[in-house]
């Protein structure tokens, strides 16, 4: 996995003016029931026993640039799982963006000012090619503490596939690249402005 999905690679193709350069979601795998089952394993998302992933997915160059987990599904939201790792990962200023799961933290661009849905609709046709292989889309009957092992692999591929030959599809078209990009830093502008009227002593995000 670390020689194929790193994390530096959210730099490639961006500007200095550009602070928002993945977007992050959280992926529920399924697996059986443990024993003794407790609502720490619960997903919500399909009413079952579950662990989680993070994933982040570089904005401009549509790639994966970083995995987490595995987490019991009942036990970490997404939220706690991005204040966990990613976010000790992100330079003075970076923000992500992120769905609603993750409205709490200065450094997540709330879902109300992001206007391009596409960003969504990528992250979730990912989420698709890694519940294309059985060992993701099934209920895992091994050892939960060795899913992390499936998980890479099948996202080591996932990316080899992507970088490849079988890319997503341009979140920015050509035309469109420029407009994208001037919302998303409008959209921080906003951001951080809102973070400084409910901190006014709070000169940076943190």
């Amino acid at each position: 996995k670390q020689d194929v999905i790193h994390w530096p690679n959210r730099f490639r193709g961006v500007s200095e003016d550009d602070k928002a350069l993945v977007t992050v979601d959280g992926v529920d795998i399924r697996i059986e029931e443990p024993q003794p089952f407790t609502e720490g394993w619960f997903s919500q998302k399909f009413k079952g026993p579950g662990v989680r992933y993070e994933v982040a997915l570089s904005i401009v160059g549509g790639e994966i640039v970083w995995t987490n987990g595995p987490f019991p599904c009942g036990m970490w939201n997404d939220l706690s799982i991005f204040r966990f790792g990613l976010k000790n990962k992100l330079m003075d200023g970076e923000v992500v963006v992120a769905d609603k799961g993750y409205i709490g933290d200065e450094r997540v661009l709330p879902p109300k000012y992001v206007t391009d849905k596409i960003l969504r609709a990528r992250h979730e046709t990912v989420n698709r090619r890694l519940k294309h292989w059985a060992c993701m889309r099934n209920a895992w009957r091994h050892d939960t503490d060795k899913h992390i092992l499936a998980f890479n692999a099948v996202a080591t591929i996932t990316q080899i596939e992507l970088v490849g030959g079988s890319p997503l599809f341009d979140p920015f078209p050509v035309v469109e690249r420029k407009l994208a990009r001037m919302r998303l830093r409008e959209a921080l502008g906003e951001h951080l402005d809102r973070v400084m009227e409910a901190d006014p002593n709070d000169s940076r995000t943190t």
